[in-house]
């Protein structure tokens, strides 16, 4: 081969490198890239119940409306128990849904990407048990808290369309509160009138006792639809997109484990991974209300989780810092 024709095959490889260096960096991940600022901050959590419903963030004083302040202010004093967690800000984690039998907790689990020897993004996880505390001193993933239900008969519930997940600024968003879920866990009912440390110290949850609640199912991003199809082979849209199923992570995932992005589901690793069945699917828009669980008569405690599913084709590096706002109101009219 003479000089010239070695010349052109380094600058071949050159330029072919370069390309190839440029695919991999615009290229998305779940979970977003280990260099990214994953934060979304600024969380308001407001919940209200109508039509005979009242409900509680102590279980001994009842209104209609709960606010942040009414969570994070009972364990100083009429719930010193609690264990309510709503930190300043929020990160990827998954959960296949399984209720930690030894505690009463829903499993969750905080993922990170890293690389492995060959330069492939794979997935960590590690348990994240929550907290009590709020704000910036909390170090917590993701929102917990327990609220308390009181009804005089075996009750109906429905989300109405008040019920959701937005953006706090005026832009349209990266579409963080896309990947959102909403999951409720029945911890057990007792009479009206039980002891406050019975109503409090209710649990008895288990996997057939927690309802899931997908928002905002139908619309995506266009970063994430492209990154639906480019790392899971997904064909959605960006409006009136069909649901997606995905794989919740159920044990932690140690870097030896080599668990690449693109293979984190249960047909590869099936004691890392469970899919996981929404039980509530909402779009964007939705008008009408949307039959839930039902209440038993008395008083139930319900122990609630806001998060952002690491899952979600919609958790990629476009979308995040987000201010999203959490709204949840629950009725007992069908419409």
């Amino acid at each position: 081969m003479n000089r010239t024709s070695r010349r052109l095959k380094r600058v071949y490889l050159l330029i072919l490198f370069l390309f190839t260096l440029a695919m991999l960096s615009t290229t998305t991940y779940a979970w977003f890239t280990s260099n990214r600022i994953v934060t979304v901050n600024t969380i308001n959590v407001h919940v209200a119940a109508s039509g005979g419903i009242e409900i509680s963030a102590d279980g001994t004083n009842w209104k209609s409306i709960i606010t942040p302040e009414d969570i994070t202010s009972v364990h100083a004093t009429t719930y010193p128990t609690s264990v309510n967690q709503i930190p300043y800000s929020l990160e990827p984690v998954s959960s296949g849904l399984e209720v930690d039998p030894a505690t009463g907790l829903l499993k969750i689990y905080y993922g990170l990407t890293d690389n492995n020897t060959l330069g492939d993004y794979i997935i960590t996880s590690t348990r994240s048990v929550e907290t009590e505390g709020n704000g910036a001193t909390n170090n917590g993933k993701f929102i917990v808290f327990d609220l308390f239900f009181k009804v005089s008969s075996d009750t109906q519930l429905y989300l109405t369309s008040n019920s959701k997940v937005t953006y706090l600024n005026t832009e349209q968003g990266k579409g963080i509160a896309n990947a959102t879920r909403i999951v409720f866990v029945n911890e057990g009912t007792v009479p009206t009138g039980s002891d406050l440390a019975t109503i409090q110290g209710l649990r008895n949850a288990n996997n057939n006792t927690v309802y899931s609640w997908e928002p905002n199912y139908d619309i995506h991003t266009q970063a994430a639809v492209n990154h639906a199809y480019n790392l899971y082979g997904i064909i959605t849209q960006t409006e009136n997109g069909n649901r997606i199923i995905y794989d919740g992570i159920t044990n932690d995932i140690a870097k030896t484990d080599n668990v690449l992005l693109r293979n984190a589901k249960a047909t590869y690793f099936p004691t890392k991974f469970k899919t996981v069945m929404i039980d509530y699917y909402t779009k964007n828009d939705f008008t009408a209300n949307v039959p839930v669980f039902t209440l038993e008569s008395g008083i139930t405690k319900m122990r609630i989780y806001m998060w952002i599913e690491g899952q979600d084709v919609d958790c990629e590096n476009d979308a995040s810092y987000d201010d999203i706002q959490f709204d949840l109101q629950l009725t007992v009219n069908p419409s």
